[in-house]
């Protein structure tokens, strides 16, 4: 038997098969169409791209691996969070959904909370305009016409499984990212619905990533050639959904991703908000399991920033920092390209360069960019620790990590070792195939959630503590300094 496994991201969906064994047997990829951004700080996608790459991607698996995909049992979907996806009637989709990185409703968000001062209390989250309820509150108030023919909001991956099983489900994870679930109960609040004029007649029904939502229709189990009955996994937002890939599911076990978005991730086995620090507390995709996030919004997206301004590759920026690294960068760089989360809460907030010289060549540059990033993660590691949380281990994931220097720099000022698995996916599509065996053989997601082999941990380079430490309390007395300029 095999197990299917898809990760819807903004660029692209992924493919991944598995075994009972939880060995991939096969994968493939296609490209979405990139958002598009009509105006500042907005960001948008059309649904439609994401089914198509949905099945691009499951038709190359059909090409190149017919007898494995086969004898699929169970399918799990991890997806991009926060995305507002507005269905009207026969699930007609009303307009170009709005995406995680949208800082539109930044108003929107102070009013919600003004509205209702328990907003905290009950979603463990301070409201963002990344989340998905201060969305429809901007649609609310500026597309009346939108608002009104509402019949379903989904998130990304909740409106891909509406097409292949014809339900709406969606799981705890995903929608504790939405700021309607209560998220210590793991059920949908009715008055954080209100807040926004819906009710739970407009919500998805809930299920826990690893339990059943539905089963695949006919006509595309006979169109991948899948006998029988083959059901679909709640599944995971693509955090937690990396996190099962990974194996953290256990108290203290946790990530470092650097992707697009950068994010320190850690299991709880309680609900431990800290709305202060502008910390995360979500469900994680497993019954009784919580977890923290500390996220920063522009982390190889920073990168990938001065690779279009410079015309350098992303690959060679990072060598070129390598080559000439001795050390802290005169340069400093505030990563703030597309507004921030933890700590700051400002959508608003801009990135900044400081310490320029006639010496600021792309390889420093790129070196400080780098250092910008690391300096954000130990941000959130600090507001994590005001809360309490405890660290115990951190793997590696995402793109960033290919670069040695970015993982040293991070182990360095986190004070922390950090572990790099051996070379295979642990991404988002393969914790979602975990969690379809789970539904689909009724197997404990403790036994099948394992920690990968590791390939080295890169340790904290103590001779480098102190000059970092120095450099980290200027980055930090940037922020409000520059903020104060600009108001």
């Amino acid at each position: 038997m095999t197990y299917l496994g898809i990760d819807i991201g903004t660029s692209g969906v992924k493919a991944l098969l598995i075994d009972v064994h939880g060995r991939a047997l096969g994968e493939a990829a296609a490209a979405a169409v990139e958002p598009v951004r009509p105006h500042p700080g907005w960001s948008e996608q059309n649904p439609a791209d994401w089914w198509t790459a949905t099945l691009a991607a499951i038709d190359k698996l059909k090409a190149e691996h017919p007898l494995e995909l086969a004898k699929v049992r169970g399918i799990g979907l991890s997806g991009h969070m926060h995305g507002a996806t507005l269905l009207g009637k026969n699930d007609e989709v009303l307009r170009p959904a709005i995406l995680w990185n949208d800082g539109r409703s930044a108003n929107e968000c102070k009013e919600m909370e003004a509205a209702l001062p328990s907003l905290r209390q009950i979603a463990g989250n301070i409201a963002m305009p990344g989340f998905t309820a201060p969305k429809i509150a901007w649609v609310r108030k500026h597309e009346p016409q939108i608002f009104e023919k509402i019949e379903k909001v989904l998130l990304p991956k909740a409106y891909v499984r509406l097409l292949l099983s014809g339900d709406y489900v969606e799981d705890m994870s995903d929608a504790a990212g939405t700021l309607w679930l209560d998220v210590a109960k793991r059920d949908w609040s009715g008055e954080l619905l209100a807040l926004t004029g819906l009710t739970r007649s407009h919500m998805p029904r809930l299920v826990e990533g690893s339990a059943v939502s539905g089963q695949l229709k006919t006509d595309l189990a006979q169109r991948w050639g899948m006998g029988g009955n083959v059901v679909i996994a709640g599944g995971a937002g693509d955090n937690a959904g990396a996190a099962c890939g990974i194996g953290a599911i256990r108290p203290g076990e946790g990530f470092v991703s650097l992707g697009t978005s950068g994010v320190i991730f850690v299991s709880n086995d309680k609900f431990r908000p800290n709305t202060e620090g502008a910390v995360h507390a979500f469900c994680h995709a497993i019954p009784d399991t919580w977890h923290q996030m500390g996220v920063i919004l522009s982390a190889t997206d920073s990168l990938n920033w001065l690779s279009k301004i410079t015309g350098q590759k992303q690959a060679e920026l990072s060598a070129a920092a390598e080559r000439q690294f001795g050390g802290p960068s005169e340069e400093i760089f505030l990563p703030y390209l597309s507004g921030e989360r933890t700590p700051h809460n400002n959508a608003a907030a801009r990135g900044s360069f400081v310490g320029l010289s006639h010496s600021s060549d792309p390889a420093k540059l790129a070196q400080a960019v780098m250092e910008g990033v690391t300096f954000a993660f130990r941000d959130s590691q600090r507001v994590l620790a005001d809360a309490g949380t405890r660290i115990d281990r951190l793997l590696a994931v995402g793109g960033g990590s290919k670069s040695n220097l970015w993982l040293r720099m991070i182990a360095t000022n986190l004070d922390m070792e950090i572990a790099l698995p051996a070379d295979g996916d642990f991404g988002g599509a393969l914790g979602a195939a975990r969690l379809a065996l789970c539904a689909a053989e009724g197997a404990s997601p403790q036994t099948v959630m394992t920690l990968p082999p590791i390939k080295t941990v890169i340790a904290p380079d103590k001779n480098l503590s102190a000059a970092y430490a120095d450099q980290y309390a200027r980055y930090r007395a940037l922020y409000p300094a520059i903020e104060e300029a600009r108001s």
